[in-house]
């Protein structure tokens, strides 16, 4: 509330976005109050178990494997969690690709403090060296090997906008002084956009919307995506990007019945639409649109390999062969086996985390090794 009043009682909802994530003390990640697991605020892929590791960690040791027999190599993974997926690839490495691993290094990118001391508890028996750093720090030295990115990009602060039928607002977050001593947020509209905006805007076709879209229509436009390309770019030397998250193409994204835009907040298993509810309880979290990833990844110089589905790219990695080894397994395990089971079709079920996006990049090689998530799977 006082940061708020300080700035005069509005400010663009970015802007309030960023804190309710990233403050250090009042921020849902900076103070590392949110909780990544099916017991916490939400789960995510590696969160459900070992699996989802075990399934990634051969295409990370192929694309590392690609490098420089001489080159000391670098696994990055940015935004970590609870550092249960750099622990489990790190594992996988160092007892599948033992003499990969002993040149291969772990660095954690975890900008809030709170998500930061709950890794290295996590980690302290890693097999891998580990440091955190910054992708500017790492900038100052920049590494070879692969750089991670799940559900990083989805946590960005988005701008919002709003067509009022004759132009173009910015929306922000407003402080309404209390009449009954109670203090109040609202979401409110002011204009006219700034440049950079109308500029994203008018990449999309949206400058004049048209008809199909009401007064009132709402939706995100992402300027944290090019910086943070940028940084991940001047980080890395040579190697590839993995970017895991929810994505739509523009077309769907900025279709006319989606009148409010992705935005969504999330605390104990729970959604919402509302992003204004406890500030700094809730993970806010919008979709990437896809054409403005890709155009953004292009002009910071990354060169794509391709993208897939979830579902299709577990698949391709063995998936359905890994189900079909669970009923090989000691029967007396019944339970564990059938937590495993479960936890694996929700990886590649299309109505939750199947559909998340896998987009691969590349900088800084001469050859481009094949990408084994964006082969057919085998036939069982």
């Amino acid at each position: 509330m006082q940061r708020l009043r300080g700035q005069g009682g509005w400010v663009p909802f970015s802007t309030y976005m960023q804190w309710a994530l990233h403050d250090p003390e009042h921020g849902a990640y900076g103070s590392g109050r949110l909780r990544v697991g099916p017991r916490g605020d939400f789960a995510t892929s590696p969160s459900l178990g070992p699996d989802f590791a075990a399934l990634l960690a051969p295409q990370v040791a192929q694309w590392l494997q690609g490098q420089p027999q001489a080159e000391p190599l670098s696994l990055v993974e940015t935004g970590p969690g609870e550092g249960s997926l750099a622990l489990q690839l790190a594992e996988a490495l160092a007892s599948q690709w033992p003499a990969l691993a002993a040149r291969t290094e772990l660095v954690l990118v975890e900008p809030n403090p709170g998500m930061a001391e709950r890794q290295r508890l996590q980690l302290a028996a890693c097999p891998l060296p580990c440091r955190w750093q910054t992708l500017q720090q790492l900038a100052e030295a920049p590494v070879r090997g692969v750089l991670l990115a799940h559900e990083v990009l989805d946590a960005l602060a988005v701008e919002r906008v709003v067509w009022d039928g004759e132009q173009w607002a910015r929306q922000g977050v407003e402080l309404l002084e209390p009449t009954d001593g109670v203090f109040e947020l609202r979401l409110s509209a002011a204009g006219p956009l700034p440049e950079v905006l109308v500029a994203q805007l008018a990449a999309l076709g949206l400058v004049q919307p048209g008809p199909q879209r009401e007064a009132g229509w709402t939706t995100e436009l992402h300027p944290g995506l090019a910086p943070w390309l940028a940084q991940a770019g001047a980080a890395l030397v040579a190697g590839q990007l993995l970017v895991v998250d929810y994505a739509l193409e523009a077309w769907r994204y900025y279709a006319p019945q989606r009148a409010n835009g992705t935005l969504m907040a999330y605390r104990q298993q729970r959604a919402s639409s509302d992003p204004l509810l406890e500030p700094g309880h809730w993970d806010l979290t919008a979709h990437l649109c896809l054409d403005s990833l890709e155009a953004a990844a292009a002009a910071s110089g990354w060169e794509p390999l391709g993208q897939r589905r979830q579902g299709e790219a577990l698949l391709a990695l063995g998936l359905a062969q890994r189900l079909h080894g669970l009923q090989q397994q000691d029967p007396a395990q019944l339970p564990q086996l059938l937590s495993r089971r479960e936890a694996l079709l929700r990886l590649v079920d299309p109505t939750t985390l199947g559909d998340f996006r896998w987009l691969a990049f590349s900088r800084g090689l001469v050859e481009q090794p094949t990408s084994l998530f964006l082969q057919d799977p085998p036939l069982s």
